[in-house]
């Protein structure tokens, strides 16, 4: 009996000694992310980067310890929705959206997967969350929504032209956080005592129409409020405010790139590199639910000499100065 219980307790020891090395042995599952984009990662490189450059900050190197699916729509909205669902299909872990147009066809594709918003204009008005502090939901990220961006537009034009005494604002206004950006300019421009000539662009149609309308009230200047419809025609409208000689002051950075005059805002890249603490967050077992969305933290400021040029106007030195780069 005692060699028989021996044998037995000898046995016990060596099957777990034999479960613990093929446990030891197993490899461990990668975790895999869904990035979905509109646009091409080419055409937005530096923010990729700073994307990647976040992750490997946390430990993650692509191909050895995460798998990253890189899906974008080529510039094809319509495509988004597709492109969204096959992510899910894919049971990524998390996915990770690159601005409005991927965070709206993100939405309605699950309620499981957790989704970080690398940006969004209004992600309380939009619906993505219930509130900033708590998004209770399994959407959360960061947000490019700061009133004092807005106010911030108009100070910068009004430096850029002395005489500004007329500004037409541009926009959509059901775009999510318009209505407050357009609140932020009209108590800006009472301090200068600017008078706002507000011109609404719901569709691509009205662009002209509304550069008319700022050209017949003689407006010294343009400030862009946030509009997807509208960043798809930016270099149209980049140079329309150049032909109506309208220094223009933008939203978004890809408006300058594309001609426009400045542009002053959130740091995009920055936002893109934040967006990784929440993934590694989520796949460390947090909800997004409990997850408050950020706010931006850097801010660029962005001038086209180019544009000021055709324009004829000449930026000050101390605006110049100022700038975090130059396009010559």
């Amino acid at each position: 009996m005692r060699k028989a219980g021996v044998l037995s307790i000898v046995l016990v020891a060596v099957l777990l000694a034999v479960a613990v090395v093929a446990e030891a042995q197993q490899p461990k599952r990668v975790p895999r992310i869904g990035f979905l984009s509109a646009v091409p990662l080419s055409n937005m490189s530096a923010r990729v980067e700073a994307l990647r450059q976040g992750l490997r900050e946390l430990g993650y190197i692509e191909g050895k310890n995460i798998v990253v699916e890189w899906r974008n729509a080529e510039g094809k909205l319509d495509r988004l929705p597709a492109l969204a669902a096959e992510l899910v299909r894919l049971k990524v872990d998390v996915i990770v959206t690159a601005g409005p147009a991927s965070n709206r066809a993100a939405k309605p594709t699950t309620v499981t997967i957790p989704i970080v918003l690398v940006f969004d204009d209004d992600p309380v008005g939009s619906g993505y969350a219930a509130s900033l502090a708590r998004p209770g939901g399994n959407i959360t990220g960061l947000s490019t929504l700061a009133p004092e961006i807005s106010g911030k537009h108009v100070e910068l034009l009004r430096e850029i032209v002395p005489k500004l005494s007329r500004l037409a604002v541009l926009g959509n206004a059901a775009q999510p956080g318009n209505p407050q950006a357009l609140r932020e300019i009209n108590l800006a421009a009472d301090g200068f005592r600017v008078q706002i000539q507000y011109l609404d662009a719901p569709s691509l149609n009205d662009i002209e129409t509304a550069f008319r309308a700022a050209s017949k009230e003689r407006a010294d200047a343009v400030v862009m409020l946030p509009s997807a419809i509208l960043l798809s025609e930016r270099t149209q409208i980049a140079q329309l405010a150049v032909k109506n000689r309208l220094p223009a002051s933008y939203n978004r950075p890809e408006y300058v790139e594309a001609g426009g005059l400045v542009f002053y805002g959130p740091s995009y890249t920055d936002l893109f590199r934040r967006a990784a603490t929440y993934v590694d967050k989520i796949l460390k077992g947090a909800k997004p639910a409990d997850l408050p969305v950020e706010q931006p933290k850097k801010f660029e400021f962005i001038i086209n000499l180019k544009a000021a040029k055709q324009i004829g106007l000449t930026i000050p030195p101390n605006v110049l100065v100022r700038a975090d780069r130059v396009i010559r």
